[in-house]
């Protein structure tokens, strides 16, 4: 049965019945806002609330297989020779590959092969993994952009007493570390400081150093192993040599013997290239250069003093302050001096007094910095007194290009490892100056002020974006550049290698204009002298030499003493005029 109730209401208890039609449209009130409020507007912050409670989340729990990573490694020889092959040697070679094919089953594992391999090789020729497809269109100039660089972050020395920063050097493999060299070069202020500690640095942990390395003495300068990042090398404040593996902690697996090391603090050390990757060299104030094996740092390798002499007389040696090596040229070694010399070297001479092949005279002061150029080795950059200095092997009596000279003391510098035409400087003002040869010369594409107390040390990592700086007072300051100072433009390889050719030529016709110079008044002076009497052919003694001087000084007094009665006589003469003049007048009058 189906239940349901009829509700009725009258016509009237709805209203007035709404009977629609179409018109025009009429305006009927204009109400504009008021003036005012458009004078102030009311800025919308953010608000941020606190709560102490949440809402509640259910978790569910899903059963999943665990995947299991497991690390295999393959021991691969060169071509696939078995150890008791030398792949060098061509004898062995051929003697093993006739052997090979005159095997009964050579034939058959050919024809076995040859299946798959010609598969795969048509499959490599019908599609180029390598065809850039985008090659048109021309990529965003970085350029554009005007030079900029910005401090990341800042590590300071965690101890009370402050102590310099005097070398930095960047892990090979994790672009995340940072070593740092921290030591008090001031004799008198460095026997107040107890701690000697040197510390390894994360960037993303700015607060406290990730490792602490702890050498017998203060470290002046330290390096990171580039085929093994796990060890550094360091040279200490007393002529040490330390050497450091992160994975037995922070005291050195050893040390060198203190009577066979350096004389004076180690101011550079770098690591060779070697098979083994354990050889280094160092240099000191000292004036030696040595060689060593960090498996056995009980006494140096090889040992050379700087003496231009050839006599190895260490008293007489120049204190080495900078090394340069490229691994591409394994014989040669360079050394900047406190004199202002540059020395270059050759380590497999013959002779121990044939090491030292030639010298580049430069600079007025200490050579702090010397490296080449990453991507023209023959090219290396110099700095030190107020000037920095492009040189080129061919040329020695100049520098193909230099700054001009700063207010400030230049305290080290470093190429770009990724722009040849880029490198860096460091000055004791707190300023570090980005130089680009190729957009001007004369003064920095960018100076930046970083601190004010003075900055010692410089380095920049491979990928050329960061570059830390050390200051007086411990601080390191990581800074990133700007895309424009740290991409590789169009064609600058071929520009840069132009320019410096350009300089290069330059120099060298200079060299000979001064070189005709010298040899016609070396000709005219031999004239002179053979036509005075009384004097050897070919020499001026002492005795000729005063005895012109004499002639000379007698000459000149003579040819004065002549002028001055010349000009006596004339007056004289004049005023005997005169007198007759007025003598004529006054008889005249009477």
């Amino acid at each position: 049965m189906e239940l349901f109730h009829v509700h009725s209401k009258r016509r009237g208890d709805f209203g007035r019945q709404c009977l629609f039609s179409d018109r025009q449209a009429e305006l009927l009130l204009d109400v504009l806002p008021e003036p005012s409020p458009r004078l102030r507007p009311a800025e919308q912050r953010p608000r941020e609330r606190a709560l102490q409670v949440g809402c509640h989340v259910s978790e569910h729990h899903v059963n999943t297989a665990c995947f299991e990573c497991v690390g295999a490694g393959v021991n691969h020889l060169e071509g696939g020779w078995p150890r008791d092959i030398n792949p060098q040697d061509l004898e062995q070679t051929t003697r093993f590959r006739k052997k090979v094919e005159k095997d009964e089953g050579y034939t058959s594992s050919v024809l076995q092969l040859y299946g798959p391999l010609e598969r795969y090789a048509r499959q490599n020729n019908t599609v180029d993994i390598y065809q850039d497809y985008f090659e048109d269109e021309e990529p965003a100039d970085a350029t554009q952009e005007p030079p900029s660089a910005k401090t990341i972050k800042e590590f300071r020395d965690p101890n009370e007493g402050r102590r310099s920063l005097t070398c930095l050097s960047w892990h090979p493999d994790d672009r995340r570390r940072l070593a740092a060299a921290y030591c008090c070069l001031e004799f008198q202020k460095a026997s107040g400081l107890a701690c000697l500690d040197s510390y390894i640095w994360d960037i993303e942990t700015p607060n406290r150093p990730e490792g602490t390395l702890k050498p017998a003495s203060a470290l002046v300068c330290l390096d990171y192993n580039p085929k093994d990042s796990h060890t550094l090398l360091g040279g200490c404040y007393n002529g040490q040599i330390a050497y450091w593996d992160t994975r037995r902690g922070a005291q050195p697996v050893e040390t060198s013997a203190l009577e066979q090391g350096h004389r004076e603090p180690v101011y550079k050390i770098i690591w060779l290239q070697s098979k083994a990757g354990t050889d280094a060299f160092s240099a000191s104030s000292d004036g030696q250069v040595l060689w060593w094996d960090v498996r056995r740092l009980s006494e140096p390798t090889e040992r050379l003093v700087l003496d231009l002499s050839r006599k190895e007389n260490q008293d007489r040696a120049l204190g080495a302050v900078s090394l340069e090596f490229e691994p591409t040229m394994p014989t040669k070694f360079m050394v900047g001096t406190e004199q202002g010399l540059v020395l270059s070297g050759n380590r497999k001479a013959k002779a121990q007094a044939e090491k030292i092949v030639c010298t580049f005279e430069g600079h007025h002061g200490a050579v702090y910095a010397l490296q080449r150029n990453p991507f023209f080795p023959k090219n290396f950059l110099t700095v030190g007194d107020w000037v920095t200095r492009i040189w080129s092997e061919d040329i020695r009596e100049s520098s193909i290009m230099s700054t001009r000279y700063q207010t400030s003391q230049l305290m080290d510098a470093c190429w770009s490892p990724v722009r040849p035409a880029v490198f860096f400087s460091v000055r004791t003002d707190g300023v570090l100056d980005v130089w680009d040869v190729l957009f001007k010369q004369n003064d920095p594409t960018l100076s930046l002020k970083v601190c004010d107390e003075a900055l010692l040390s410089l380095r920049v990592q491979d990928g050329g974006r960061l570059v830390a700086c050390g200051s007086q007072q411990g601080a390191a300051t990581l800074l990133d550049i700007s895309p424009g100072l740290s991409t590789l433009q169009k064609n600058e390889k071929s520009l840069v290698s132009a320019m410096f050719e350009r300089e290069t030529k330059r120099e060298k016709i200079l060299e000979a204009r001064q070189r005709e110079i010298r040899l016609k008044e070396r000709s005219r002076s031999q004239q002179s002298r053979e036509e005075e009497p009384g004097q050897d052919e070919g020499q001026d003694g002492p005795d000729q030499l005063i005895a012109r001087a004499e002639r000379e000084f007698h000459s000149v007094v003579e040819t004065e003493l002549r002028k001055t009665k010349e000009r006596e006589t004339h007056q004289s003469q004049c005023c005997r005029c005169d007198r007759e003049v007025c003598d004529t007048e006054q008889l005249r009058h009477r």
